[in-house]
């Protein structure tokens, strides 16, 4: 069964996807209310098997593995979505102020950007890190203006494939200013391309950040994160417990989801191109 949405057939593939999300972000901000317990309350011992009030039983403190689940869903898709949002915001912005403005304006921006491509990315989040701590304003800042520089390369190359275009050419006659061309005449017909790299930029930080907690420079216990949940289980997978398993693939669902929602605007993007 298809449904229509836009203009353009939604497959059961993205639906799927998009009735995942929708499922990760109602559980995420109701974790208050759908979690038993809270995210760092000790409720047994440790490792307890599961039964009708510990629903994928308890973890190695004693704390309810289901409800650390769900704070800690909670926890990284909104870290993964602020840092995604502040990355557009920057990238974006940027990307067209070069492609309207061009000239000098256009080749400082350029070469910031190519200057901060050449240092490799987790170097860098690491000397950050280690040198300013793992605060969530200094992650969310950190990460975002690393992952701005990709948003801008994609925005500033669409945006010099429009600003070439008629409707721009007429709008500088009519003597629209800078800010105008941007956000009236490049931005809404840049949108299709953006909004899929806005999925796909926020499956790179999505795992990023669970990545940092896995090496400890994400979110700090006791709040619950999936990233630092995998860390924290990790070990017992030698002793066949499936506990590392379950916030592991949390993470691998909603990466999925989010890529076949992404898959179907690039479809739409290119059947549109070819209409």
């Amino acid at each position: 069964m298809t449904l229509r949405l836009f203009n353009h057939r939604l497959g059961w593939l993205p639906a799927l996807g998009l009735l995942v999300i929708l499922s990760y972000v109602i559980l995420g901000v109701g974790a208050n209310i759908f979690a038993p317990f809270g995210g760092a309350e000790v409720v047994g011992d440790a490792w307890g098997p599961i039964d009708s009030q510990h629903w994928l039983g308890l973890d190695n403190l004693g704390r309810d593995l289901f409800s650390r689940i769900l704070y800690g869903t909670r926890v990284s898709i909104a870290l993964a979505m602020a840092i995604t949002s502040l990355c557009f915001l920057i990238g974006a912005g940027a990307g067209l102020w070069a492609a309207a403005a061009g000239g000098w304006i256009d080749f400082i921006l350029c070469r910031i950007v190519d200057l901060a491509l050449s240092i490799p990315t987790l170097i860098f989040v690491f000397i950050i890190l280690s040198s300013l701590g793992t605060d969530l304003p200094v992650l969310v800042i950190t990460i975002a203006l690393l992952e701005s520089t990709k948003v801008f390369r994609l925005t500033r190359s669409v945006g010099l494939g429009l600003s070439v275009m008629d409707f721009v050419d007429a709008a500088r006659v009519r003597g629209e200013g800078l800010g105008w061309i941007m956000g009236a005449e490049l931005l809404p017909n840049a949108l299709p391309p953006l909004i899929a790299e806005f999925g796909l930029r926020f499956c790179f930080t999505f795992l990023f950040v669970a990545a940092l907690s896995f090496m400890g420079l994400g979110i700090q216990p006791p709040a619950a994160d999936l990233g630092s949940m995998v860390k924290d289980y990790a070990d017992v997978i030698n002793l066949g417990l499936y506990a590392p398993l379950i916030p592991a693939g949390v993470i691998a669902v909603l990466t999925i989801a989010v890529n076949f929602v992404v898959d179907w605007l690039l479809h739409i993007q290119s059947s549109d191109g070819r209409s």
